[in-house]
């Protein structure tokens, strides 16, 4: 490529973009005049990429973690010849548009994970390396290097600022991934102002710190010294690499070039035409792509018809020498899983004793045996949250193909890498602590956004936890994690639960799950008496019943279940009918029938009780709103001492719930 189309495609990259934010009089147009030259040097002169097959598998990724400078993506992927057409541009931030105001991955091809709140880009693109690393160990074999893209990840100083990158960043140097590249861009300007407000640390020296490979470029227009930065980051095999790149926001504009002014805002018309002249572009043209950049962008595609076709012809090679591995590798790609995976979950004895996360456990590793592309880990406490594959091996600089990931106590990183890992293909799970979900909350969020089957293990689900106090009993986590939409927000009655709903989480493609398990031991239900375990795939079910119309339903998840059972009991020798529902899935229950919700919860019994250990919200939709029913449950942080001096506290006891009960039978009577 000369010179000129170099420079064609890069004010091609600067004027859409600046055209689209005016078009849609929103936007952030300074990031995107100032990265043009970063962001087509990447993709012309680095990447191997197919657009017209945006999946597939050993493309190299851009993840563009300063998601609010949107318009430089979208532009860059209509020069390079995706799906984006200039009718998707000029809608840009308009209902329905492929052009969102962020990156939305699944909605725009060529966007590898969604982002916009600052440092999940970043964050994201370390799961990305952790699974190639994973991917290229488990698969390549001499003469067949079937595995070996590169992630570059583009940052503002936002994300810098984040404490997720920091995590992100200080795992990434650990493990060695070199086949990463951050590229930060230093305009030292955010929304406020210059960023001598409240950024002045030395960023290199803290990259340096965390074992990653350093290098600066003095101007963000110096191709040449891009190109070679890049270079030098590709031959890094060692480090991970970060190249700080100087950059004048909203370069080219004659009034607003380095200030906040061009962060967020429209440049307005006058000044368009004004750095259009400066780009020696015509100042009249909007949304004008020359006929040199168009004939770009068919050589580029023909580029990557090729690149995918080659790497096509050896993966041929590789199926007829290595079919059992090229069948995993067809498996994760379509997300599919080996036959027989479920064969071995176990099934747990009634009349024993067994913690949520104990069964859990036991299960994963059944699962892990079957299903060799699982790998996940937990926030450093893998021995309380019992989340290790047994043999598994620990994935470190000098064993990629380990199993476990060993997080740190880096709760809100470990929730994006997880989201990368899953991006790529893998089954994954990340554990932690209920109580530490909110370190975790906004990668969550993406997980159910983006559609990933990310398996979240949250042990310690209560007040259970005990002598801990109450910086460690969850008590508003569940209905907080309940109200994010698109995730399935699971807690298990007893190890049966537990096994039938592991089974639940595998099969789903598109959920995100919330796995909430006790730490104390639980009573396993003996299913000759109750019934089948099965029930909880509906999300509710009858657990026990008097065979006749209830006088009183009790709803119950978690450990409060045997609370429900006791307390039925006790209802029995009294006299009064009861019937126990176990609802360990409000989703699924709601994905139900009408009719079958009639026959769980019929309409005419008014008389409930809903019993769990965290915040009563959320639980009158279940139990009445106008006073017939009432809720068990925390209305105040916990205590520290013990689990059943806190139960008769906060009154999660069988004899308030059958106090309960009767005083409420009596007053629905009337």
């Amino acid at each position: 490529m000369s010179n000129n189309i170099e420079q064609l495609c890069i004010n091609t990259i600067r004027t859409l973009s600046m055209d689209a934010v005016q078009a849609a009089n929103s936007g952030h147009p300074g990031t995107p005049m100032a990265l043009a030259p970063v962001v087509y040097s990447i993709y012309n002169n680095f990447m191997k990429f197919n657009p017209q097959n945006p999946e597939w598998l050993n493309r190299d990724k851009f993840i563009l973690s300063a998601g609010h400078a949107s318009m430089l993506l979208y532009s860059a992927l209509h020069i390079n010849g995706y799906d984006v057409s200039l009718d998707d541009i000029k809608t840009f931030r308009q209902l329905h548009s492929k052009c969102a105001g962020h990156p939305e991955y699944g909605h725009t091809p060529g966007v590898e994970t969604t982002t916009g709140p600052l440092g999940q880009g970043v964050a994201t693109s370390v799961g990305f390396a952790i699974a190639q690393k994973w991917l290229a160990d488990h698969f390549n074999k001499p003469g067949y290097n079937l595995i070996d893209y590169k992630i570059y990840a583009l940052a503002g100083d936002g994300c810098m600022m984040e404490g997720i990158s920091g995590e992100a960043a200080s795992l990434a140097g650990h493990l060695g991934l070199g086949n990463l590249v951050w590229l930060y861009d230093n305009n030292h300007i955010t929304i406020e102002g210059n960023t001598r407000l409240a950024f002045t640390e030395d960023v290199a020296t803290r990259f340096i710190a965390y074992g990653w490979n350093v290098q600066r470029v003095g101007d963000a227009n110096d191709l040449e010294m891009l190109n070679r930065a890049l270079q030098i980051a590709n031959k890094e095999k060692e480090r991970p690499s970060f190249i700080i790149v100087d950059s004048h926001i909203a370069y080219g504009a004659p009034t607003k070039q380095d200030t906040h002014g061009a962060h967020g805002s429209p440049l307005g018309e006058d000044e368009i035409k004004a750095t259009k002249k400066f780009y020696g572009w015509d100042p009249e043209k909007k949304f004008f792509v020359p006929d040199e950049v168009k004939e770009y962008s068919k050589q580029i595609i023909e580029r990557g018809k090729k690149q995918n076709q080659e790497w096509g012809y050896l993966f041929e090679k590789y199926e007829k020498e290595y079919p059992e591995l090229a069948a995993q590798l067809k498996m994760i790609q379509q997300r599919e899983m080996p036959e027989e995976w479920d064969c071995c979950i176990p099934k747990f004895e009634a009349g024993t004793k067994i913690s949520g996360r104990a069964a859990s456990g036991k299960v994963l590793n059944a699962i892990a045996d079957h299903i060799p592309f699982m790998i996940g880990g937990s926030a450093d406490l893998s021995p309380s949250t019992l989340t290790d594959i047994k043999n598994g091996g620990s994935f470190q600089i000098n064993n990629y193909s380990g199993r476990n990931i060993h997080f740190g106590i880096r709760e809100h990183a470990m929730g994006a890498v997880a989201n990368g890992i899953s991006l790529s293909g893998l089954k994954t799970f990340a554990s932690t602590f209920l109580v530490f979900s909110d370190y975790v909350r906004s990668s969550i969020r993406l997980s159910a956004l983006m559609n990933q089957p990310v398996c979240y293990i949250f042990t310690h689900d209560s007040i259970g936890v005990g002598e801990d106090g109450p910086t460690h009993q969850p008590i508003e986590h569940i209905a907080s994690l309940r109200a994010i939409p698109n995730l399935e927000v699971i807690r298990p009655a007893d190890a049966n639960e537990v096994a039938v709903l592991w089974k639940y989480i595998m099969e789903s493609r598109n959920n995100p799950v919330a796995l909430i398990l006790s730490r104390q031991d639980l009573p396993v239900i003996d299913r000759k008496k109750f019934s089948p375990a099965e029930g909880a795939l509906k999300g509710g079910y009858v657990l026990s019943d008097a065979g006749e119309t209830p006088d009183v339903i009790l709803i119950a998840t978690g450990s409060e279940v045997q609370i429900a059972i006791d307390a039925y009991e006790e209802l029995r020798k009294a006299g009064i009918n009861a019937r126990v529902v176990s609802m360990p899935n409000w989703n699924l229950y709601e994905r139900q029938t009408p009719e079958y919700w009639e026959s769980v919860l019929p309409s005419k019994v008014k008389t409930r009780i809903a019993i769990e250990a965290g915040s009563t919200f959320g639980w009158r939709r279940f139990v009445g709103l106008h006073g017939e029913g009432e809720v068990l449950g925390m209305r105040t942080f916990g205590a520290s001492g013990k689990l059943s001096s806190l139960l008769e506290e906060f009154g999660l006891t069988v004899n308030s719930v059958v106090k309960t009960a009767k005083i409420l039978i009596e007053k629905n009577k009337k």
